[in-house]
């Protein structure tokens, strides 16, 4: 686990966020998934990402979208200096040993020019968001999925039951149900995470 490779210490503020990102995937050899690297990020108190739960959607994308950004600039970087690359998963992200065809791996990534263009950030709308959400989801299957819904939740930190995860979701519904000045999207969230956190901790 990450969480136990790394030592909670402050990162250096002055860095940007790649620099940021960089030092801890350094300490992580095995490499760190997305939600990983934003929770150390946060826990060391970077300035670069929202210091928000992610259980907004528009926070979980900007979050997103500046660690995909930092991470394609690191990428280029690296790639530049011939030092090492940078393997961005969707699941896994980690250093691997400078190898020669490199950077043609870069040229042939189809979302690196989505991340680099800062205008996306700018431009996405609400609805945007949505369908974007709807591919994270996607893509965090598996442990990834639980991961990020217990972020969700905001019980990603000791041990978790089926009861704590039912109390936390009426609170959460409670909080932030439209009739109570909530939107209608974070129950939308809501309501996703506690349908993934079924199948891994409820019992037939």
């Amino acid at each position: 686990m990450l969480g136990s490779t790394l030592m909670n210490t402050d990162l250096d503020s002055s860095l940007d966020l790649a620099d940021q990102l960089l030092q801890l995937l350094r300490e992580a050899p095995d490499g760190a998934s997305e939600y990983q690297l934003i929770q150390q990020l946060k826990s060391r108190h970077s300035t670069h990402i929202p210091n928000l739960p992610l259980i907004d959607k528009l926070v979980l994308f900007r979050t997103h979208f500046l660690v995909f950004n930092a991470l394609y600039r690191l990428r280029d970087r690296l790639c530049e200096e011939a030092s090492e690359f940078l393997q961005i998963g969707p699941l896994q992200i980690r250093l691997l040993p400078w190898q020669a065809g490199a950077p043609g791996l870069v040229e042939a990534d189809p979302l690196r020019a989505y991340y680099l263009d800062e205008s996306n950030l700018r431009d996405t709308t609400e609805r945007d968001v949505e369908k974007l959400l709807e591919s994270f989801w996607t893509r965090m299957q598996g442990d990834g999925e639980k991961a990020a819904a217990l972020a969700l939740f905001e019980l990603e930190d000791g041990p978790v039951d089926y009861a704590l995860i039912k109390l936390r979701y009426r609170q959460l519904v409670s909080q932030h149900h439209p009739d109570r000045g909530g939107s209608t999207a974070r129950l939308q969230s809501i309501n996703k995470a506690m349908e993934i956190l079924q199948r891994y901790y409820s019992r037939p």
